[in-house]
């Protein structure tokens, strides 16, 4: 059945992945690089990676909006390859960086909950917005940032950026996805907002026991959430570390890692700049 899982089940599993860009005007460039992952279920997993490293890529070729050309991508037991980005979003929730995205600014709050609570069901908003799912709602958003459930009936569209997405994370959630994807959730809010992003984050995580692949550009957020984290660079994955060398990890150890890796891409350049003058 779809949307059941063990414990101790492989939930994610990548296989010589491999995304091909044509790059204007010159090469191809291999976004995501042959890149084999499993990730067990209930493991909270942050990615890393300079612009253009391929690390959203890699998101996106597991949401379905990026194609694989080569390689394999199995979620809860199912090959899902081949699978259009409407068939993986039974499985899998997903919050964007534009707060914006994944709601529908001319409905409310409790509307866009309910579109959220029938997915895969047959029932129309006027069974979701039933009396039972408004206190649920009231519930989640007032139990994660108190004063929100008093916004149900107002237009999402007027809420600020850091609310609309605690309550696109709690329509993310809402039905406890196989995979939870967080695609740089908070890089277009302020920083109290991304911090209270952050902690509903966690928190969501934390209590359903979810399944989550979060990329982010703050070091300081990949050091201290999460379980695991994988610094992605040039396609690849360049480090993976979890449990006791996750828990060490210091936003100061992960910038000497970029800065260590953009030295060597500066030092491959040179050489390659050397070689081409020899033939010149």
């Amino acid at each position: 059945m779809l949307g059941t899982h063990t414990p101790t089940q492989k939930m994610l599993e990548l296989h010589n992945a491999t995304v091909t860009f044509s790059a204007p005007g010159g090469p191809l460039v291999r976004a995501v690089d042959g890149v084999s992952l499993t990730i067990p279920s209930g493991q909270f997993v942050v990615v890393i990676g300079t612009n253009g490293s391929g690390k959203s890529t890699l998101l996106g070729s597991i949401a379905g909006t990026v194609r694989l050309d080569g390689g394999s991508i199995h979620l809860a037991g199912h090959d899902i390859t081949r699978w259009r980005e409407d068939q993986r979003a039974r499985l899998v929730g997903r919050v964007f960086q534009d707060p914006r995205a994944g709601t529908a600014a001319s409905l409310t709050v409790l509307e866009n909950i309910a579109v959220a609570a029938c997915r895969g069901r047959r029932a129309g908003l006027s069974w979701a917005t039933s009396r039972s799912l408004r206190a649920e709602a009231a519930s989640r958003l007032g139990g994660i940032v108190p004063g929100l459930e008093t916004r149900l009936d107002q237009p999402i569209g007027s809420l600020s950026g850091g609310q609309r997405q605690i309550v696109t994370l709690v329509m993310a959630t809402w039905r406890r996805p196989d995979l939870l994807l967080l695609d740089e959730h908070t890089a277009a809010l302020d920083p109290a907002a991304a911090d209270r992003v952050v902690q509903a984050t966690a928190r969501l995580v934390r209590e359903h026991n979810l399944t989550a692949l979060m990329v982010t550009h703050s070091l300081a957020q990949a050091a201290s959430l999460g379980d695991r984290l994988l610094l992605v660079h040039r396609g690849r994955i360049a480090l993976d570390v979890h449990g006791a060398a996750k828990r060490r990890l210091s936003p100061d150890d992960l910038a000497f890692r970029f800065d260590r890796l953009r030295s060597a891409d500066q030092l491959d350049e040179a050489a390659a700049r050397s070689l081409s003058e020899l033939y010149v």
